[in-house]
């Protein structure tokens, strides 16, 4: 019996060890301008700045990309919304945001990455890191949903975007770019992820668990070889 509760144990542990799924990140979506995820942190660029008040993430090639309102054949403020936001253009297509993308940086690792965008188009791409390592790169025409073809007033084109990292799996960077013009968000939103147990962690627990199981299990089999 020993024996095999051993092996059961050593079989479960090694199953875990060898499972490691490539990291993943899914789409959801929700309407109005900020994020449906209570434990999020948001960024507004309402202060005409992209510094996270919470000072985990940095924002970089930021020139003329916060910016409010409408402009014809420039931007377009995402439905409903009346505040400063962040717009991306192709580089040097002289319109406001013309950097072509925008790099976000988290100090700690993230689980989950959000933005409103307004009048999503099909050539609107995030592309998810972790470290150097590209995870997923999302473009406006895989939004579940959403027809994006860039009208400024229709829900299917304005909508509030989640990009949720799979059980375990985490990410630390985020590249937004835009191929046409333009790339318009507000309310950028994220989850810090410090709090879900790491892989090694759990492999630990687990690991010390068989070993606490096998030890407990060789002494009563002692004390019934004694008592034989």
């Amino acid at each position: 019996m020993l024996q095999k509760i051993s092996l059961a144990l050593l079989g479960t542990t090694a199953v875990v060890m060898s499972a490691n799924p490539a990291s993943a990140v899914t789409l959801q979506v929700n309407s109005g301008p900020f994020s449906s995820y209570a434990d999020a942190k948001t960024v507004t660029f309402d202060d005409g700045t992209a510094n996270d008040p919470n000072g985990f993430v940095t924002y970089s090639n930021i020139t003329s990309n916060i910016v409010q309102g409408s402009v014809s054949g420039q931007y377009a403020s995402p439905y409903g919304d009346n505040t400063k936001f962040l717009t991306i253009s192709p580089k040097n297509s002289n319109v406001a945001g013309d950097s072509g993308f925008v790099n976000i940086v988290f100090k700690e690792a993230v689980n989950y990455f959000g933005f409103y965008a307004g009048s999503l188009d099909d050539y609107n791409f995030v592309d998810i890191y972790k470290g150097n390592q590209l995870v997923k790169t999302f473009s406006g025409a895989d939004v579940p949903t959403a027809i994006a073809n860039g009208s400024w007033t229709s829900t299917q084109a304005n909508m509030f975007i989640n990009l949720v990292a799979d059980t375990g799996e985490t990410f630390d960077r985020v590249v937004m770019r835009s191929n046409g013009i333009a790339f318009e968000t507000d309310n950028h939103a994220y989850r810090l992820a410090k709090s879900v147990p790491e892989s090694n962690t759990m492999l630990g627990v687990l690991a010390i668990g068989a070993c606490g199981m096998t030890s407990l299990f060789k002494r009563s089999q002692q004390k019934v070889a004694v008592k034989g």
